[in-house]
C-alpha cells in the first residue's frame, strides 16, 4: 500500500526539534521533495572538484543498495572547468549509499561484516564508491564498442559525500524510464521454444519487449565478464529473478520494444556469501566465484582483464588512460580497507601496509558516518593502537557506536553530558526526539499528518507509540487511529457491497484503478483512453459488478477461519490453553494455503449463478473454473474478458498481478520476474491454451469421430484391477479398498483418460471429456462385476460390494476426466515442428 504524507509536517517537527536547542545534529534518514543540498563534488571523468546545490524534486525509491532522487542542479562552483557533464539546470539522478530503512541497513551491514569483517565500504569509504564509479565509466565505453553507442548504460557524472546521512553518494544521468510493460501473448509454447534457443518462426513469436530485454541483459552480462566486471555482473543476471528491473526502457522508445534498453544501477545491495544464497542464480554465481577463488562476491573485477580488453581497443580508450591509472590505484586501497579473510588470507599475518590502510580508511569511515570529529581522527590517524582500541568499541553490541561517537564527538558528549546534569535539558532532549521519530513514523504512514504533531507534543501519546512501532505498519495505524480503523473496515466489508449494487462507484473505482495503472506505468496513455472510453458500455458494467463481488469475498476466508479457530478453542476446554490456541493458529494458517477456500468457493458459485440465471455459459467459460481457486481466482473476469476488451482485460490482469506479488519481499518489486511470471501464468497461459485447443479443434474437424475404443479401454482397467484384487485377496483374505491399491486406483484412471482423448479423432472437446468420464464409470462397473465374480463364494456381503463399486465409478470418472483434460492441456501446438 502507497504512503502518502505531508512534507510540511516534517517541516514543522524539524523545526520542533532544532527549538530544542540540543547539542547534537538531528538523525536524517531521508530528504523530501524541495529540499536543497550542498555537495562537494569530484568529476569521475577529469577529477575536476567543485561544490554543487541541487534541488530534490522526487524521491525515487530505496533498497538495499541505497536511496534515489530526481535532481536538478542549481548552481555549480567550479574553478578547474566543467565537472563531467553536469551542467546547471539538468535533471539527475542523486544515489547516495544508505538505506532510508533502518532494517534494510541492519541486514545489509550484517552481511557485508560476515563477507569482508568491516563495515559497508561503498557508503563509508570515498575511494570505494570512487572505485565503482570509474568501472561503470568503462563499461560504458564498452557498450559504446559493442554496440556502437553508450545508450545502453547510464552515465555516471561525479561522486560526493554526504555528511548528513553519513554516507557516500553520486550523480547520475537521469533515465525517464519504466521497468517493462506486462504484454498480451498467447503463442507462451512458441516463446518457451525461443527461451531455450531453439529455432522458432519470429512471425509467430510474441512478447517482443520480453524478449529484447532478454537478450540485451543477456549480451550486456557477457560484455561485463568480457571487461572483467564480473561481480558487478550479477546485477543483470537474469536468473536472479529480480535483476529485471534494474533494466530500464526510455519511454521516448515507446513505439519500438526492440530499442531504448539502459542499464542503470551498478550498486550491488547485499553481498553474496556462499552459504545464503537468496535468489535461484546465485547457486550458479556461487559456483562460478569458486572457480574464480571468489568466496564472498560483492563487486569486485578482474584489473588485469579489463587492461586487456582496453589494450585490445586502445583508440576507443585514448582518452581514459589517466581513470585507468586512477581505477587501479582506487581498487588496491578500496581492497586492501577491509580485512576480507577469504581474499587477504596470510596477508593479515604480515602487511603492514595492508594493516595500515585497514586502519587509515576505517578512520575515513568514521568521519564519513559523522562518528568522529576532526580531532579525534587526526588522533586516530598518528596512533595505530588508538585505532584498533576504537575499533574494537565498535564491535560491542548495541552500544558501540554510542560508545564510539560519546568518544569522537564533542557535540554528542555535551549533548549526554547536559542530559545527566540539567533536568530542563533532559527534557528539551525527550522533546526532540520525539519529534525525530514521529517525522519517520509520519513518513511511513504509520501516523497521520493530523495526529503527529500530538505524539511529537505528548510524552505520553509517543511513549504509547514506541512499542507499537514493531508490529507492521498498517497494523499500528489501525490500533491507534481511530478514523483509519473504521476507514479500513468500510473499505473491506462495506465498499464492496456498495460497488456491486452503485455503478457510478464501480465506474469511479475503474477510473482510479487507471489512473494508478498510468502512474505505476502498468498502462500506457493511449491503452487509458481506450478503457475509458468503454466504461459505460453494459458488458463492462456487468464485469465490473462480478469483480465487486470478487472483492466482496476477500475477508470470507480470514472471517471463516478466525471463527473456526476460536471454536476449535471454545470446544475444547480440557485441552491446554497453549496446545489449544497452537492449534487454532495452524487452523488460520492451513485456510490461507489451501486451493480452494470458503471464500473462493462463494466466489466460484456465484459465477455459477450468473452461468444458470443468463443461461450464457460462452461469456463465462474461464470464470467459472477460475473462481474457484484461491488468489487466481482474482484474474478470472480479466482473463474472461481477454478477447471481447483486451485492452482492459490486460490491465486488469497486471494490476492484479502487481497487486499480488509486490507482498513478497525483494521478489516482489514492480519489473522483477516473479510479477512478469505471475501475469504470464494466470492471464498469458490460459489465452495460449484457448488457442491451442481451438487449433487442434480446426484441425481434427476433417477427421471422423472414434469412440468405440472407450469400452475396450475399461475393460483393460477393470482387468488390471481384477487381477490385482486377486493377488490380493489369496495373500490376505479379504477385499482390498481403494486406498490400499492408491498406487493403482490413480494413475490407470487417469491413463485411461489419456487415451480416450486421443483415440477420439474428430471429437470435440466435450465430448472428449465426456468420453474420458464414462470411461471411469465403465471400468468402474466391470471392475465391481470382476470383483463379485472372483469372490462370490468367499462370504463377502452383497452390499459392500455395491458400495466399492459406487466407490469406485466415481473416483474413477474423477480421476479419468482429470487425465483427459490434463493431456488435451498438455498437448504440443500443432504448429509447432
Amino acid at each position: 500500500m502507497r504512503q502518502d504524507y505531508s512534507i510540511e509536517v516534517c517541516k514543522t517537527l524539524a523545526a520542533r526539534f532544532r527549538d530544542a536547542g540540543l547539542h547534537r545534529p538531528m538523525r536524517v534518514a531521508r530528504y523530501d521533495p524541495g529540499e536543497v543540498l550542498v555537495y562537494d563534488v569530484t568529476g569521475v571523468a577529469g577529477g575536476n572538484q567543485g561544490r554543487v546545490r541541487a534541488r530534490v524534486e522526487k524521491f525515487v525509491g530505496g533498497g538495499f543498495a541505497g536511496q534515489v532522487y530526481r535532481v536538478n542542479v542549481l548552481e555549480i562552483q567550479a574553478q578547474n572547468g566543467p565537472i563531467d557533464a553536469l551542467e546547471v539546470g539538468g535533471t539527475y539522478a542523486l544515489k547516495i549509499l544508505i538505506p532510508p530503512s533502518g532494517f534494510s541497513r541492519l541486514f545489509r551491514n550484517a552481511l557485508y561484516w560476515i563477507g569482508f569483517q568491516g563495515p559497508f565500504q561503498l557508503q563509508v569509504n570515498p575511494t570505494a564508491a570512487r572505485a565503482g564509479a570509474l568501472w561503470q565509466k568503462f563499461i560504458r565505453r564498452g557498450a559504446k564498442i559493442r554496440w556502437g553507442n553508450a545508450q545502453g548504460v547510464v552515465d555516471i557524472h561525479a561522486t560526493f559525500v554526504d555528511h548528513t546521512l553519513g554516507s557516500c553518494g553520486e550523480f547520475s544521468e537521469w533515465i525517464e524510464g519504466r521497468t517493462w510493460r506486462l504484454e498480451v501473448d498467447d503463442r507462451l509454447d512458441f516463446l518457451k521454444q525461443w527461451r531455450r534457443g531453439k529455432a522458432v518462426d519470429t512471425g509467430r513469436l510474441g512478447s517482443p519487449e520480453y524478449r529484447a530485454k532478454r537478450q540485451f541483459m543477456r549480451e550486456f552480462v557477457n560484455l561485463i565478464h568480457d571487461m572483467g566486471g564480473h561481480e558487478f555482473a550479477r546485477q543483470y543476471e537474469w536468473s536472479t529473478c529480480k535483476s529485471q528491473p534494474n533494466c530500464l526502457k526510455r519511454k521516448e522508445t515507446d513505439q519500438d520494444p526492440s530499442v531504448g534498453l539502459v542499464a542503470v544501477d551498478f550498486r550491488a545491495g547485499l553481498a553474496l556469501l556462499p552459504f545464503l544464497p537468496m535468489s535461484p542464480g546465485d547457486f550458479k554465481l556461487i559456483f562460478k566465484g569458486l572457480q574464480r577463488k571468489s568466496l564472498v562476491q560483492f563487486d569486485r573485477g578482474s584489473i588485469r582483464k579489463l587492461e586487456e580488453f582496453v589494450e585490445e581497443h586502445r583508440d576507443d580508450f585514448a582518452d581514459m588512460r589517466e581513470m585507468l591509472v586512477e581505477l587501479k590505484a582506487s581498487e588496491q586501497v578500496y581492497r586492501d580497507s577491509v580485512p576480507d579473510i577469504t581474499h587477504n588470507h596470510i596477508r593479515l599475518f604480515y602487511s603492514r601496509r595492508l594493516w595500515s590502510t585497514i586502519l587509515d580508511s576505517a578512520v575515513n569511515g568514521w568521519k564519513v558516518r559523522n562518528i568522529v570529529d576532526d580531532s579525534p581522527a587526526e588522533k586516530l590517524r598518528g596512533s595505530r593502537a588508538l585505532a584498533v582500541l576504537f575499533s574494537l568499541l565498535g564491535l560491542i553490541p548495541f552500544v558501540g557506536t554510542f560508545v564510539q561517537r560519546v568518544l569522537g564527538r564533542s557535540d554528542w558528549r555535551q549533548h549526554y553530558k547536559n542530559m545527566l546534569t540539567s533536568w530542563n535539558y533532559f527534557k528539551n532532549a525527550f522533546k526532540g526526539r520525539r519529534a525525530e521519530k514521529t517525522v519517520v513514523w509520519h513518513r511511513s504512514g504509520r501516523i497521520d499528518g493530523r495526529g503527529a504533531p500530538r505524539v511529537a507534543q505528548s510524552g505520553w501519546l509517543f511513549m504509547g507509540h514506541l512499542p507499537l512501532s514493531l508490529l507492521p505498519v498498517g497494523l499500528h495505524r489501525f490500533m491507534t487511529d481511530r478514523a483509519y480503523a473504521k476507514e479500513r473496515l468500510v473499505h473491506i466489508f462495506v465498499r464492496p457491497v456498495r460497488l456491486y449494487f452503485n455503478p457510478a462507484l464501480r465506474e469511479q473505482w475503474l477510473r482510479e484503478m487507471v489512473a494508478e495503472g498510468q502512474e505505476r506505468h502498468i498502462l500506457s496513455d493511449e491503452d487509458a483512453r481506450t478503457i475509458l472510453s468503454q466504461v459505460k458500455e453494459p458488458f463492462i458494467q456487468k464485469y465490473l459488478k462480478s469483480l465487486a463481488v470478487h472483492v466482496c469475498t476477500l475477508p470470507v476466508t480470514q472471517v471463516v477461519s478466525v471463527l473456526v479457530a476460536i471454536t476449535y478453542v471454545v470446544i475444547h476446554p480440557g485441552m491446554p490453553r497453549t496446545q489449544a490456541w497452537g492449534i487454532g493458529l495452524g487452523i488460520i494458517a492451513l485456510f490461507q494455503v489451501v486451493p480452494i477456500s470458503p471464500g473462493s468457493l462463494t466466489r466460484g458459485l456465484y459465477v455459477v449463478y450468473l452461468v444458470i440465471k443468463e443461461r450464457n455459459f460462452k461469456d463465462y467459460n474461464i470464470a467459472v473454473f477460475l473462481g474457484f481457486f484461491k488468489y487466481i481466482g482474482y484474474l478470472a473476469f480479466p482473463i474472461q474478458m481477454a478477447y471481447r476488451y483486451p485492452v482492459l482485460a490486460r490491465f486488469m490482469a497486471g494490476y492484479w498481478a502487481n497487486e499480488s506479488v509486490h507482498v513478497v519481499p525483494v521478489f516482489g518489486e514492480s519489473g522483477a520476474l516473479l510479477e512478469h511470471w505471475v501475469f504470464r501464468l494466470f492471464y498469458n497461459w490460459p489465452l495460449t491454451i484457448r488457442r491451442r485447443i481451438q487449433r487442434r479443434l480446426d484441425l481434427r474437424a476433417s477427421i471422423n469421430k472414434r469412440f468405440w475404443h472407450i469400452g475396450l479401454c475399461a475393460m483393460a482397467a477393470a482387468g488390471i484391477f481384477g487381477i490385482a484384487d486377486v493377488v490380493y485377496f489369496r495373500n490376505l483374505g479379504e477385499l482390498p479398498g481403494l486406498t490400499t491399491l492408491w498406487w493403482l486406483s490413480v494413475p490407470l484412471p487417469i491413463l485411461c483418460g489419456t487415451i480416450v482423448t486421443l483415440g477420439c479423432g474428430g471429437a470435440t472437446l466435450s465430448e472428449r471429456i465426456v468420453g474420458a468420464a464414462v470411461c471411469g464409470v465403465m471400468a468402474g462397473m466391470f471392475y465391481t462385476f470382476v470383483s463379485a465374480v472372483l469372490v462370490h463364494s468367499n462370504g463377502i456381503p452383497v452390499g459392500e460390494i455395491a458400495a466399492n463399486g459406487l466407490w469406485r465409478m466415481f473416483v474413477f470418472s474423477i480421476f479419468s476426466t482429470f487425465g483427459a483434460i490434463f493431456t488435451e492441456l498438455k498437448l504440443p501446438d500443432p504448429d509447432l515442428k
